[in-house]
């Protein structure tokens, strides 16, 4: 299994995570457990995306998510189920090989369309939680630096700073995490983007041990500076879908 195959998942990413062993002892420790918990992704949420304006006002979008790691490859589909004109589907596919891709359908399209890289930073909302933004793949950069123990609120974390390789394809160049000491999973995150050096900032709430699995209710992700945030909620799902691979076919991405 290469190094960019193994980097995938879903929105497991933001929101899932099998339970690691005891206190990581060094960063690679840490990072393995990390890797485990993607590559074993398999899980159906649904809830809603929110943007919440500089005014109060909200915009928000029903959503469903599904995932699974089948051998050499992690699915994602992501479907907007409302309002009605904002209906999408989106295929998140990484392969062991290195290739990855989005593909996108909307009501009507009788096959799906590559989703171009240059739009991966976009999102059903506007580009405070973009479509990149669910996929984990920062635990899997070459880079990875620990910078020691922190506090983050009430909780005692390790942080590390991933940074991407020339052939990574991502819209950020350093991803800083806070990893919660005792159940390894992440509470909060600093996103850089390339060029502009603009900063998300991505945190966890609501977080919960069900079937085995740690999970956020709640996402909420800020660009630094700016008003306004955009909010992902989980309302309900299983964290063991036993979802198959006829589940992410183009004939369900194209299904409405």
């Amino acid at each position: 299994m290469t190094r960019r195959g193994s980097w995938l998942c879903a929105l497991s990413a933001l929101l899932m995570a099998v339970a690691p062993p005891a206190r990581a002892a060094s960063i690679h420790v840490l990072l393995a457990a990390e890797r485990q918990r993607i590559q074993s992704a398999d899980y159906r949420v649904s809830g809603r995306l929110v943007r919440v304006n500089a005014d109060g006002a909200r915009m928000s979008d029903g959503l469903s998510i599904e995932a699974r790691a089948f051998p050499g490859t992690l699915r994602i589909l992501i479907k907007v189920t409302s309002p009605a004109k904002a209906r999408v589907h989106l295929l998140l596919e990484t392969h062991y090989d290195g290739r990855t891709a989005i593909e996108m359908a909307r009501p009507g399209d009788r096959e799906p369309t590559p989703l171009p890289f240059d739009r991966w930073s976009d999102g059903p909302l506007g580009s405070g939680f973009s479509y990149e933004d669910f996929l984990e793949q920062e635990y899997f950069w070459p880079v990875q630096t620990a910078e020691g123990e922190a506090k983050f609120g009430a909780r005692d974390c390790d942080v590390v700073v991933s940074e991407p390789g020339s052939e990574d394809r991502t819209h950020y160049t350093r991803v800083k995490t806070w990893l919660d000491h005792t159940i390894g999973f992440p509470v909060y995150a600093e996103k850089t983007l390339q060029g502009t050096r603009v900063v998300k900032e991505f945190t966890y709430f609501g977080l919960r041990h069900n079937e085995g699995v740690w999970s956020a209710s709640q996402v909420e992700a800020k660009v630094r500076g700016e008003p306004g945030s955009t909010l992902l909620i989980i309302e309900g799902g299983s964290a063991k879908a036993n979802l198959k691979l006829g589940d992410f076919s183009p004939a369900q991405l194209t299904r409405f």
